[in-house]
């Protein structure tokens, strides 16, 4: 009965209770996949400019285009300097478009389809289309080749890459527009006075002679000096401008085990190029064999003297054909080459050609039939200028296909070895990747001997036992290594300390540590006193460091900068005492003679000086010395002056004014240029100063 009683009584708690878990399991329901969602969402977003979320998705896409074009342009290989820049590059476009963007669309600015058509196809194509669309054999603007790609993307699918490539292409196109529209506007605001540009006149052109008394703050020992927590504050107060930071930085300590190749590592690599000298010397295939074992894919081609390191060079032309010369040493590496060839060759070609597009002829079979034909025509006593502005797709048809002189490496190997190894006069058809070619070589000019040459290279890389070694030191010291005991550990052990200041997040290199993405992605996840949660690698070295500092973006508190203020706090309080003296100096003195005995001391006497460079030799820059100069009258004595060296009193003797400037508009016109070159970076800092800006990088580059 007791049970039954307790639970009428409480009945309708329980049920309360239960309705109340019920609808917080609910609302946790709905509630917590949003939040997951929005944190896996803030957790995907490399940056937030204004408002304006940049996601990895879209970034990667346009950091990976960029490194696809870098590896087009280096031949294939992109190392980490290169994929910074392109991440630094794309970040900063977006940066500059959104934060431009905002002004533009606030402003009205904007760009007319008829605009957009004349950058592409017009009388005044857009330097990005003159880029793109430059042949590469005759370096000239291919408006064929242009016209040819026009047609062929109008019939893509909308949803087809190419497509959208170009439709990004144009995008890219347009908003350069918007941004030299924007920049003109600005710059069309901004002017120059008379009267500003007489005073600049002046400025530049003013002489002032006179002397000095300085009281060298390294006067009064430093130990003399006791610094209390005012002065710091006092110090901070006046200059507190002056430690703004721009954006969050960290620093750290940290110990280096070297993995440096050790003689040892040298002499295997010597002995290994050995080896494949006598293999390359019985090779029945130079170029496999070569591309094979060396860390330089070589291209096999002629080279000229000079072309190669000095001992390979010198070593090749004096060897005869089939020799195998090196191995030698040279930046790093040990070289070793094969005479394949040796020959008189042109110094420069001079040429013309027909290019057929294959294509647009039905195929290569049918193209290269139409260039036999042409080929005819031109042996029978047909124009071959004629021909060319008839039948070829390149730029140079109109200038009779004439490509000009150039000398070995400007054109392809297949049209090179073509025209080099002919004689004037020949005509040749040769198919490359540009379609089929009609070349007639009309002038061959000098003659040197050229070598043919496979090359090899094996650079020095540490061995596996020196690697090993290095990182059996570095993972001893981690396992052993805390927070409290960092620097201790290290001197007891003989590891000198380094410390890396002010790590920016998406910094290249800290001191002589390249390529330390991994560490800084670390240092930016970790909490002051943390130690590395492993032992870093990088380039040969193991690291391991201890996060020492965080600066946060803004105005520096007193503690994150005293220790680096204390020289000039120090300095404050010597010129407050050198100020007295000068003061009782200057008491009764007539003449800075008079000071400069009272003070012990003589005068320093500085001849033409003017406003714009204010330099004392020897000393270095003192603008209040001298911007005080400027407004003494001659013959009078300053007020003790607070400098960077020290304490002054200056005295002027005479003032030489320049004559009237012969053509003032000419002076307005300069100073008006220079303020335009300023104004657009000065105007898109000011943006980028206001935007808000979260900058997230560095979890994931």
């Amino acid at each position: 009965m007791g049970i039954m009683t307790f639970l009428r009584n409480r009945l309708g708690l329980l049920v309360v209770w239960t309705i109340g878990i019920a609808l917080v399991a609910f609302l946790l329901g709905e509630i917590i996949p949003q939040l997951l969602g929005t944190m896996n969402a803030n957790q995907n977003e490399v940056g937030v400019i204004n408002g304006e979320k940049l996601d990895y998705a879209t970034f990667n896409a346009e950091v990976e285009a960029g490194l696809n074009n870098m590896r087009q342009q280096m031949g294939g290989t992109v190392n980490d300097q290169m994929n910074a820049y392109v991440v630094e590059n794309v970040w900063n476009q977006h940066l500059t478009q959104t934060i431009l963007q905002e002004e533009i669309d606030r402003i009205g600015l904007n760009v007319a389809s008829s605009e957009l058509n004349d950058m592409v196809s017009g009388q005044n194509p857009s330097p990005q289309i003159i880029q793109s669309f430059t042949n590469p054999q005759t370096g000239e603007f291919d408006r064929n080749q242009l016209s040819i790609f026009l047609t062929n993307i109008r019939n893509e699918p909308p949803t087809s890459t190419q497509k959208q490539q170009w439709e990004g292409f144009l995008r890219n196109i347009k908003q350069e527009r918007l941004q030299q529209k924007y920049n003109q506007l600005i710059q069309n605001s901004v002017y120059v006075t008379s009267l500003e540009a007489n005073e600049d006149f002046i400025q530049r052109n003013k002489i002032a002679n006179f002397s000095y008394v300085l009281l060298d703050y390294s006067s009064i020992n430093n130990a003399d000096i006791k610094l209390t927590e005012e002065d710091y504050k006092t110090y901070y107060n006046n200059h507190k401008a002056a430690f703004f930071n721009p954006v969050e930085t960290r620093s750290i300590e940290y110990v280096v085990f070297n993995a440096e190749p050790n003689a040892s590592d040298t002499l295997a690599v010597h002995d290994k190029a050995i080896e494949l000298a006598a293999e390359l010397a019985t090779t029945d295939n130079d170029s496999l064999f070569a591309s094979i074992n060396s860390d330089t894919q070589y291209p096999i081609a002629y080279y000229k003297k000079g072309d190669l390191s000095p001992k390979l060079d010198s070593a090749l032309f004096n060897s005869s054909t089939g020799s195998v010369v090196g191995p030698f040493f040279s930046n790093g590496s040990y070289e070793l080459a094969k005479v394949i060839d040796s020959r008189m060759s042109p110094d420069s070609v001079s040429a013309s050609h027909i290019l057929l597009n294959p294509a647009a002829e039905g195929g290569n079979e049918q193209a290269k039939a139409k260039a036999d034909s042409i080929k005819t025509l031109i042996q029978n006593g047909a124009n071959f200028a004629t021909l060319a502005a008839e039948f070829s797709t390149d730029g140079s048809k109109n200038d009779g296909g004439k490509l000009g002189t150039f000398a070995r490496g400007a054109m392809i190997p297949a049209f090179e070895n073509a025209v080099f190894n002919g004689r004037t006069g020949d005509l040749i058809v040769l198919t490359t990747q540009f379609g089929v070619h009609i070349i007639k070589i009309d002038n061959q000019i000098g003659s040197s001997r050229v070598v043919k040459a496979a090359i090899i290279d094996k650079s020095i890389q540490s061995s596996k036992e020196t690697l090993n070694a290095a990182y059996n030191k570095a993972s001893n010291f981690f396992g052993k290594v805390s927070k409290d005991n960092f620097r201790e550990l290290a001197k007891a052990e003989g590891y000198e300390t380094q410390v890396g200041a002010q790590i920016a997040p998406m910094q290249s290199s800290i001191q002589d540590l390249m390529n330390p993405r991994e560490l800084i992605r670390w240092i930016y996840q970790s909490k002051v006193g943390d130690v590395t949660d492993k032992v870093y690698e990088l380039e040969n070295k193991y690291i391991v460091a201890r996060l020492t500092q965080i600066r946060e973006k803004g105005i520096l508190p007193l503690e994150t900068v005293k220790q680096e203020i204390e020289p000039a706090v120090i300095n404050q309080i010597k010129a407050k005492q050198l100020i007295k003296k000068t003061d009782e100096a200057l008491n009764g003195s007539s003449t800075i003679e008079q000071v400069a005995q009272k003070l012990g001391k003589s005068p320093v006497e500085v001849q033409n000086t003017v406003f714009a460079n204010p330099i004392l030799a020897g000393i270095g820059q003192e603008n209040k010395v001298v911007g005080t100069v400027f407004g003494l009258q001659p013959a009078t004595i300053s007020k003790s002056i607070e400098g960077q060296q020290g304490v002054y009193v200056v005295s002027v003797h005479d003032f030489i004014n320049p004559n009237q400037p012969l053509n003032l508009v000419s002076i307005k016109q300069q100073n008006l240029n220079l303020v335009k070159q300023r104004v657009p970076g000065a105007v898109l800092q000011i943006l980028h100063d206001r935007a808000e800006i979260i900058d997230n990088r560095v979890r994931f580059y």
